[in-house]
């Protein structure tokens, strides 16, 4: 419009102007001049007094009837449009002129300045002079996080939110656009990247969404748990694809439809997949761009040679997110390959790697090492280190001491029974194990490991065995009692299985708490439900029999307060990762496994956001046997992890390689209370006594040396356990807690 035309400025030459003047240009600005000379506008309709007062006046003048009777006639039809709804105000072009483009002001999605507003991008300071000067569509505007999310978000959330999208944005590290989130199990790893893919989705610096689509990648028994998540957090607002199960033929037609589907409206924009439904769908996930990627349970990824790996690999997706709460579970190599997933070629290749860091750490890292062997491995570390921290976040567990309530973890040693004790020498003596010699483990001395790890658990464990194979472990019949029945449960032929018992009874009787029993081996579970059936407890079983839509109803029904089952049994390979057994509050580990990985995520089930009471670990290790040598492998690699992971300076050195090569050897009768304290060389215990306490600020993540060492039962910091410790027959524990006081569950 021109500016002369502008109200205001009418308005100033009405004032200066002579009358004619004003009325000259009135008539030349009039909307009189767009008028047709042969049609008069169509005037309001009067009201009906008027009208019937027209038609009386023409009845008395005959000679104005036609003309009356044409202006009733044009009133009747003069009748303004009214919009047909009820209660119509106007709508949203009200006061507008059509036709002219207004100018769009380019403002964030969510309120930056909103108090509690977590914004992960804000952008620069630009001088006035500058955006004169810059393109308005190029302006860059805050991100901020919704805040429906932000608002759940723990502080330790919060920063996490905001490290994974520096890194998928490639803020913190330039030209990289992956990372690991290595927090501990319980600390919201799922809700944090609900909460950075929700905002990528939705929002970027220059208004558009910087991705259209997004994958989560995960244990087939954690797809629909992933889904439940996004429902949970962001009700109905996003549309997600869950795949995890279907033909091949279907699988293939609905990922297809997601991977053509783009634009700033695709209709699913996130996808959850099992890691064997993409391995064998990759080729359809090949096919076009995904804007963000996430594995869960990251470090299924440890070989960078195995199928999966190189299906992941090959997706055309820079932006790429690993979640593990154990990124090293056996050596660094295994390290090396997630970090390479993340952002390839960080760390060279898996030689250059191997020569220029593994070899040097793990030298340093024995407790034989020089001084010089010791000073080049914590230099190669403090590299390595420089190098990953860029792209790696790690919180440790003890962050939720501010939110759950106490947990007691104890390490409780059972010596073998009699019986136990014989077959397990027999064993050892009548096994040719290759280990022995040093030139490594056959697959015959693998199995034979596995058979002495059950034994440890109950001698009808391996009763088939010994029927079944030669006539050197048939001669093994002869040492089982007349009285031995495979089909009847004996809690006392074995250690461990008569403490279970005990607890069980205890717990029954004393508590309404729940317990989950966890074991390696189905088998195990098997004589543990015999046991639940012959003392009538109820119970649910979750093992790999069981389907995946099954777990979740079976973990929901635990889970209530109100149901009546007792003890939940998991097997460790099958459910031990992801599930939430609040419902719970004390839980067995029956056997070790080697990975301490697998031991860390089962024992985690129970200790996790919802806890409402104090909560107690018992993990049971047969002592002097191979299941303690097994155990202090877990303390070798997780001391590893804690150097390189967690960045502890002072990991101790307590077992060197040579000792935890030397697994197979036989029990005598005056076994020590504990083979894995006695190699700890402690300080802290004089004549089985513990004459000093543990340091103040030491909790369940600390070195064993830190813990408490229990011989008596006055030790013994769970009251339940320490009414049954003498009758257990238990000879030493380790004892720790997560924090010293119990608050208020937020």
């Amino acid at each position: 419009m021109r500016r002369s035309l502008a109200p205001s400025q009418i308005a100033k030459r009405r004032r200066s102007e002579p009358e004619e003047e004003k009325k000259k240009e009135k008539r030349f600005y009039s909307p009189d001049i767009y008028r047709s000379s042969f049609r008069e506008p169509l005037q309001l309709l009067s009201n009906n007094e008027d009208i019937v007062e027209s038609v009386k006046s023409s009845s008395s003048h005959p000679d104005s009837a036609s003309t009356c009777h044409e202006r009733f006639i044009k009133q009747i039809l003069s009748k303004p449009f009214k919009i047909p709804l009820p209660n119509y105000k106007g709508g949203f072009l009200q006061g507008r002129g059509l036709g002219i483009r207004r100018q769009l002001l380019r403002k964030p999605l969510h309120d930056p300045f909103e108090e509690d507003a977590l914004v992960l991008f804000s952008p620069p300071d630009i001088s006035t002079h500058e955006v004169l000067k810059m393109e308005k569509s190029q302006i860059p505007v805050h991100v901020v996080v919704d805040p429906v999310l932000s608002k759940v978000l723990r502080p330790h959330q919060r920063e996490g939110v905001k490290f994974l999208y520096d890194c998928v944005t490639g803020e913190r590290v330039k030209g990289t656009h992956g990372c690991i989130m290595a927090d501990e199990m319980g600390l919201g790893k799922t809700l944090q990247c609900i909460t950075l893919i929700w905002t990528l989705l939705k929002q970027g610096p220059q208004i558009k969404p910087i991705i259209d689509k997004a994958v989560v990648v995960s244990p087939s028994s954690l797809v629909k748990n992933w889904e439940k998540e996004v429902s949970k957090w962001l009700s109905h607002r996003v549309q997600t694809l869950a795949i995890d199960s279907g033909s091949k033929d279907e699988i293939d037609r609905k990922l297809e439809q997601f991977m053509n589907d783009r634009g700033r409206r695709v209709f699913t924009p996130i996808l959850f997949i099992s890691y064997e439904t993409f391995r064998l769908h990759s080729t359809v996930l090949h096919k076009g761009k995904i804007g963000l990627i996430i594995c869960d349970e990251g470090h299924r990824l440890k070989n960078c040679e195995n199928q999966t790996y190189s299906a992941l690999s090959k997706v055309s997706c820079e932006r790429r997110v690993l979640l593990s709460g154990t990124p090293i579970q056996n050596d660094l190599l295994e390290y090396f390959s997630l970090i390479h997933f993340v952002n390839t070629g960080m760390l060279g290749n898996a030689a250059e790697f191997k020569k220029k860091f593994e070899l040097p750490i793990l030298r340093g890292r024995d407790s034989g090492a020089s001084d010089k062997q010791k000073a080049a491995g914590e230099e190669k570390l403090r590299e390595l280190l420089s190098l990953v921290n860029r792209c790696i976040i790690r919180r440790t567990s003890d962050i939720l001491s501010k939110y759950l309530p106490v947990k007691t973890e104890l390490i409780i040693c059972c010596p073998l029974t009699s019986i136990q004790r014989q077959l397990y020498n027999a064993y050892v003596r009548k096994q040719d194990f290759p280990g022995k010699s040093g030139n490594g483990l056959s697959a015959r001395g693998l199995s034979a490991i596995t058979q002495l790890k059950k034994l440890c658990n109950h001698p009808s464990l391996i009763y088939e065995d010994c029927v079944s194979k030669d006539d050197a472990c048939r001669e093994m019949l002869d040492l089982f009692p007349s009285t031995f029945s495979g089909k009847v449960v004996q809690p006392e032929l074995s250690g461990k299985l008569m403490l279970v018992d005990y607890l069980l009874a205890m717990i029954r009787s004393t508590t309404d708490d729940k317990i989950v029993l966890v074991s390696n081996y189905t088998q195990t579970l098997d004589l543990c439900e015999k046991l639940c059936r012959s003392r009538r407890y109820l119970f649910v079983r979750l093992d790999g029999s069981m389907t995946i839509k099954k777990r979740a109803k079976v973990v929901d029904k635990f889970n209530n307060p109100t149901s009546p089952e007792f003890i939940f049994m998991l097997s460790s390979k099958a459910g031990g990762c992801g599930l939430n057994l609040i419902g719970a509050n004390r839980l067995v580990m029956f056997d070790p496994d080697w990975n301490p990985a697998n031991d860390e995520q089962a024992m985690a089930r129970i200790w996790r956001d919802g806890q409402k009471k104090p909560c107690f670990i018992y993990r049971l290790l047969a002592t002097g046997t191979i299941e303690e040598k097994i155990f202090q492998r877990q303390a070798h690699k997780k001391a590893l992890s804690s150097c390189v992971v967690d960045q502890e300076e002072d990991v101790a050195r307590h077992f060197s390689r040579d000792q935890l090569r030397n697994l197979f050897s036989e029990i005598g009768d005056d076994v020590m209370a504990s083979t894995t304290h006695q190699s700890l060389k402690c300080a802290r215990c004089v004549n089985s006594i513990q004459v000093r306490p543990p340091p103040a600020d030491a909790d369940c993540n600390s070195d064993l040396s830190d813990w408490f060492h229990c011989y008596k039962t006055k030790d013994i910091a769970d009251p339940l356990l320490r009414q049954i410790w003498k009758q257990s027959g238990a000879t030493f524990a380790f004892s720790q807690i997560s924090h010293e006081e119990q608050r208020l569950t937020v």
